[in-house]
């Protein structure tokens, strides 16, 4: 009987023991309510609730004291988390435990931490984490050397640096804050996101897991994998579908070749619009765009400006300016196989324009006379300099030192350095003004060299005091030395109106001419000399018999009051 009983007693005490250490860890509910942001949350005191653990085993501290050890696949609960580790001690009375080895937070359905250690303080919720953190939320993974997260608020610290990995993107930062209900992550000091296409660096910024977004708030650099910059201190990223938005004059810069800023510029995917004050800049050819609104497409690297555009063509000492209501510049291998502009009649020949080869030709019984080039698309040309052209469309006006024009439309291209401009053009040149249905204008080193009114070309020379020299024909050509006007022929149904001058230049008479050709001479840009050729008619006056108002060809206009007086005219 002795020892029946020996035996019941040595089973009994361990069951006991368990049961006690149960009833211990097992303590009443009591709730207080917490407001967060616009709901209630409840926050449970008390409730750290022992659900699995292999062995268990109590270790009295004080009177009043007991920690409650637990080893072998450990399972504590509270409220809705769940705590998993290979050990913990748990303190009733303060309501803590600490866990090591394997630790595992399962904090609602998506949201798992992991950590080789665990600080856990029951009635605030928050857990001091340590030792290789990791941190996953369903979408992209935190690890860090250490973490504090809270519970209540769903919020998670780190200050000894940390990474978060989303697909392909990663982000380091030497401090976090991580906002579980809104997927926010909002990285300090030192932060660099890596991602196939872009590197973005900044002090700060913020990136939610969900939409992959990332939102600018310092000052902030991107470089993408094509060697293009950005430099903005306000925005957003996503690097999901490519489109952006950054402001506070954010400057964009293509690899040294060109740069883009505004006070916002929009990108999607390879389309950037630049809004207000935009200024865009071509290195390479030596051009700044400025306009309210400009489209930049970095494929084919067009550009279209809208609302108060300007071009500036930079040369040395006298550079022009170019304005209409819309810009539009592109790469001349983008055009047709061949590019036809507008037919140019000859009146002298009366025949329509052919293409032959690479140029537009007259058909003329005689001979082919050749007035202007068109262009061949050239595959290999993407990295020519020259494979350039801009178009300026309605209320075109241009201005330098030493020319201005208008007209209604305008091409130009970087291969031949052609300005052509079209309806009702005027080209002005110190006291000197052509006109002509369209107007070309040839430049070398973005100095005039050579100019061709045709059909209806007039030129007139101001002399002051309402006197004009005047010279009308089907066809006019210019020719300048220096970017100065040296002479000018004009040919078919020539008239002419000149003033005779003596050597102190005082009027002596006036001559009116008509013949084929009239060849003109200009010294210090002044009309010196008047050369008639074939069929010459004409009569000279006493400049006594004819009044300035009196000698006028029939078609003369003196544009002056439209013409730029300035460059700053432009801008307005």
């Amino acid at each position: 009987m002795i020892k029946k009983t020996s035996k019941s007693l040595h089973l009994f005490f361990p069951v006991a023991l368990l049961v006690l250490g149960c009833l211990v860890a097992y303590s009443t509910t009591t709730s207080i309510t917490k407001h967060t942001g616009n709901r209630a949350r409840t926050v449970l005191k008390d409730t750290i609730k022992i659900i699995h653990s292999n062995t268990l085993s109590l270790k009295k501290e004080s009177d009043t004291n007991s920690l409650v050890i637990l080893e072998g696949d450990v399972v504590l609960k509270q409220g809705n988390t769940l705590f998993k580790a290979d050990k913990a001690i748990k303190n009733d009375r303060q309501n803590t435990f600490e866990a090591w080895g394997h630790v595992h937070i399962n904090d609602g359905d998506t949201t798992n931490i992991y950590s080789d250690h665990l600080k856990y303080f029951g009635n605030p919720q928050v857990a001091n984490l340590d030792g290789n953190v990791r941190l996953t939320d369903g979408q992209a993974t935190l690890t860090t050397p250490s973490l504090v997260y809270n519970m209540v608020t769903n919020t998670g610290v780190y200050k000894e640096g940390g990474k978060v990995v989303n697909k392909k993107t990663v982000i380091t930062s030497k401090e976090g804050e991580y906002y579980r209900d809104v997927q926010n992550v909002f990285f300090k000091k030192n932060v660099i996101v890596n991602d196939p296409a872009y590197k973005i660096t900044a002090d700060s910024l913020q990136y939610n897991t969900a939409t992959e977004i990332v939102t600018f708030i310092s000052m902030t650099h991107i470089r993408d994998s094509a060697r293009r910059s950005i430099d903005t201190k306000e925005g957003y990223y996503n690097l999901r579908t490519k489109q952006a938005e950054f402001g506070q004059r954010p400057f964009i810069n293509d690899d040294n070749k060109s740069t883009l800023n505004a006070d916002k510029v929009y990108l999607d995917d390879n389309i950037a619009r630049a809004e207000g004050n935009a200024i865009a800049v071509d290195s390479v050819r030596g051009t700044i765009i400025i306009a309210n609104t400009i489209f930049q497409n970095r494929l084919n690297e067009a550009i279209l400006a809208t609302q108060k555009p300007v071009m500036i063509i930079k040369q040395d000492n006298d550079s022009l300016y170019v304005a209409a209501d819309t810009l539009f510049s592109a790469k001349l291998s983008d055009l047709f196989e061949t590019v036809v502009l507008p037919p140019v009649i000859d009146s002298v020949s009366h025949a329509d324009s052919i293409i032959v080869g690479d140029s537009i030709v007259k058909t003329d019984k005689k001979n082919a006379q050749v007035i202007s080039q068109t262009f061949q698309k050239d595959l290999k040309a993407s990295n020519d300099s020259t494979d350039r052209y801009f178009e300026a469309f309605h209320n075109v006006r241009i201005y330098s030192d030493s020319m201005q024009a208008v007209s209604d439309s305008l091409f130009y291209s970087f291969r031949d350095s052609t300005f052509r401009l079209y309806k009702k053009p005027v080209v002005w040149g110190k006291e000197s003004q052509i006109t002509g249905d369209t107007i070309l204008l040839h430049t070398k080193n973005k100095q005039p060299l050579w100019m061709e009114a045709f059909k209806n070309g007039f030129m007139v020379n101001s002399m002051g005091h309402e006197v004009f020299n005047q010279i009308k024909a089907s066809r006019i050509d210019a020719y300048f030395i220096d970017g100065g006007l040296d002479s000018v022929r004009a040919k078919g149904s020539a008239e002419c109106i000149y003033y005779l001058q003596d050597d102190d230049s005082a009027f002596t008479g006036v001559n009116q001419n008509t013949c084929d050709i009239i060849d003109s001479y200009f010294e210090n840009k002044q009309l010196k000399k008047v050369a008639f050729r074939s069929n010459v008619k004409g009569t000279i006056y006493p400049i006594q018999q004819k009044k300035p108002s009196e000698m006028k060809l029939e078609g003369f206009q003196w544009h002056e009051a439209i013409r730029p007086k300035t460059k700053y005219e432009l801008f307005e």
